[in-house]
């Protein structure tokens, strides 16, 4: 599993973690944890992407956050982890 902060343009399954404050509560997070699988579309000829919410807006620390996206990646060989932290409150 190969883990970075952007993802591979090129990389068609990966999963996304993402942390944010929770807007009712000062000292606690969210996370919402995403698998992304793009894929070819030759009606298109273009990627349709696909998004499946493994976690949604649930309390948990971004470091617990990583560490359920990273077991979930072994477990289904995935090679990214993208992260991606929210700062700005109400998102």
């Amino acid at each position: 599993m190969d883990e970075r902060s952007t993802p591979a343009l090129s990389e068609p399954d990966y999963v996304r973690v993402r942390v944010f404050p929770d807007p009712d509560q000062d000292t606690m997070t969210l996370a919402t944890i995403e698998r992304i699988v793009s894929k070819p579309d030759p009606k298109r000829a273009s990627l349709t992407q696909r998004v499946k919410k493994l976690v949604e807006k649930q309390p948990m620390t971004r470091d617990a956050a990583l560490g359920f996206a990273r077991l979930y990646a072994a477990r289904k060989r995935i090679k990214l982890v993208l992260t991606a932290e929210e700062s700005a409150r109400g998102k």
